[in-house]
């Protein structure tokens, strides 16, 4: 039986595994003027519900101590803020053709810390994480299909409504009249 990681490496065209499978291949997504990827509604979907199981969302104020500007000595407290989403599994073919599928954020592995009581190691964990405005593009992708993170996702794009993005204002609001979700 074909897998998800047999599909991936027929969507980036690394070797033909199953030769039968050949008709599967698709480009995963295209480009828009704006230089973001149009990804098919099924992958959104697919992405969502991956973050929804396996993902974790990152919102919220800090205090964090910096250095002082203009080369005085000493540190200066500021509130900041630090939105990030990630995706850990031990699957590394699944989180690099959700890397590939977005077009943007990190992938890398998680180190390992300790052994198992039976003295095995763990598994290598993956992570696919993303921060700031990528995890607010990828908020609005994935926004219609989430149901566990949804409270999180509204934070997040919420927290960007109204600011001037390509020379545009977007609003929560209109977002979901664009897309006719209302």
């Amino acid at each position: 039986m074909l897998r998800a990681k047999h599909l991936w490496r027929l969507h980036i065209g690394i070797g033909r595994p199953y030769p039968e499978y050949s008709s599967l291949w698709r480009p995963v997504s295209t480009c828009t003027e704006s230089g973001r990827l149009m990804v098919p509604e099924t992958d959104r979907a697919y992405i969502a519900g991956l973050f929804d199981g396996e993902g974790s969302i990152y919102y919220k104020k800090v205090k964090e101590k910096k250095k002082k500007h203009r080369g005085k000595p000493g540190y200066r407290y500021a509130n900041t803020w630090r939105i990030s989403m990630e995706i850990t599994m031990t699957d590394p073919s699944v989180l690099m053709w959700v890397h590939e599928v977005l077009g943007c954020g990190t992938f890398n592995h998680k180190p390992r810390k300790g052994l198992r009581k039976d003295g095995t190691p763990y598994l290598k964990q993956y992570r696919w994480r993303c921060t700031f405005r990528d995890a607010y593009y990828v908020c609005c992708l994935i926004w219609p299909w989430a149901h566990t993170k949804l409270p999180k996702i509204n934070q997040v794009i919420e927290h960007y409504a109204g600011y001037v993005m390509n020379g545009k204002v977007i609003s929560l609001d209109e977002y979901k009249q664009n897309m006719s979700l209302e």
